[in-house]
């Protein structure tokens, strides 16, 4: 797909020197780039959502081991019963 972007001038000059660098085109190393870019973010997501987490069963009552096989025997009932 293709997106227009507006890179001030001296972006594009150090990206030309790159590509001429790498042998490479201007597009396939901001490809990379955003690519990179995206990867990192998803990392750092990730990294929040963990630490948003940290700490939520210390004012619980029950053990987690004890919770989940709590809730683990409920799949071997018969629903009927």
């Amino acid at each position: 797909m293709r997106t227009l972007v507006d890179i001030p001038q001296e972006d594009i000059e150090a990206l030309d020197r790159r590509s001429r660098a790498e042998r490479t085109s201007r597009a396939a190393i901001i490809r990379t780039a955003v690519r990179d870019y995206l990867k990192e973010r998803g990392h750092s997501d990730r990294h929040a959502a963990i630490r948003a987490g940290c700490g939520l069963w210390k004012a619980r009552d029950i053990d987690g081991l004890d919770y989940q096989e709590q809730i683990r025997s409920e799949w071997d009932r018969d629903p009927r019963e």
